[in-house]
């Protein structure tokens, strides 16, 4: 198991390292565009971007961020687009102001120091230069552990779905993305992270049953249709 830990630790570490890496490049580009979702997850990834960019000195990039689509309803991300359809967004970026900059910043050291100080201020902040950071900020607070039960709102969620009947990874998928807010900031590879912490909690929540002991994160040569999730 630790050897397999320590596969998954280098996976990441190396992917992290190349975006880093793409960072590190970004001042011989003519041109960035930066194109991200409204959800939570893309938020947080977007005020990084931006700080790294400030912190190198470019001041000039474009940036394209989707809360809808015409006729997708729920709306989850630009996953869903058919290039046709991405491409039809394109003459709707704009320029980085240079508040969106400066605010990026302030978002990112927020996330970065997880200050929950801050977080309530841009969580309450209305016509922000990044408009949908107090909603996404929002969603990160209701990830904090509940007082009465110790769960986050994400956990809350898959418990709710297990305890319900669903067994199978999909099924909970399926269930989770129907109860939670739109857009999600969550994936797949997060939701089973969070599985795997309701199973190796010190009072384990649930049972996981299947070719390994937890659900595969990343690269994996095993099925998530092996695997079923019980309810303790």
């Amino acid at each position: 198991m630790c050897d397999r830990r320590r596969a998954e630790e280098r996976l990441y570490s190396g992917h992290a390292k190349r975006q880093y890496c793409k960072l590190a490049d970004s001042t011989d580009y003519e041109r960035i565009v930066l194109w991200f979702d409204a959800c939570l997850f893309d938020q947080s990834m977007l005020a990084h971007i931006l700080s790294c960019l400030l912190h190198q000195g470019i001041t000039r990039a474009e940036l394209l961020c989707v809360d809808a689509y015409p006729g997708i309803i729920p709306f989850n991300g630009l996953g869903q687009l058919q290039s046709s359809q991405l491409a039809s967004l394109y003459d709707q970026r704009m320029p980085v102001s240079d508040a969106q900059f400066r605010f990026g910043e302030v978002v990112d050291e927020a996330f970065a120091n997880q200050d929950l100080t801050l977080f309530s201020e841009l969580a309450g902040r209305v016509d922000t230069p990044l408009p949908w950071v107090p909603a996404a900020v929002t969603r990160w607070l209701q990830e904090r552990p509940d007082a009465k039960t110790g769960l986050g709102r994400l956990e809350y969620l898959a418990l709710t779905a297990i305890r319900g009947g669903c067994e199978r990874p999909d099924e909970i998928l399926s269930s989770v993305a129907e109860a939670d807010t739109v857009p999600r900031f969550w994936g797949d590879i997060t939701l089973w992270a969070k599985i795997n912490a309701l199973a190796n909690r010190k009072q384990p929540l649930v049972r996981i049953e299947g070719p390994a002991e937890k659900l595969p994160q990343w690269e994996s040569t095993v099925m998530l249709k092996d695997f079923k999730i019980k309810s303790l």
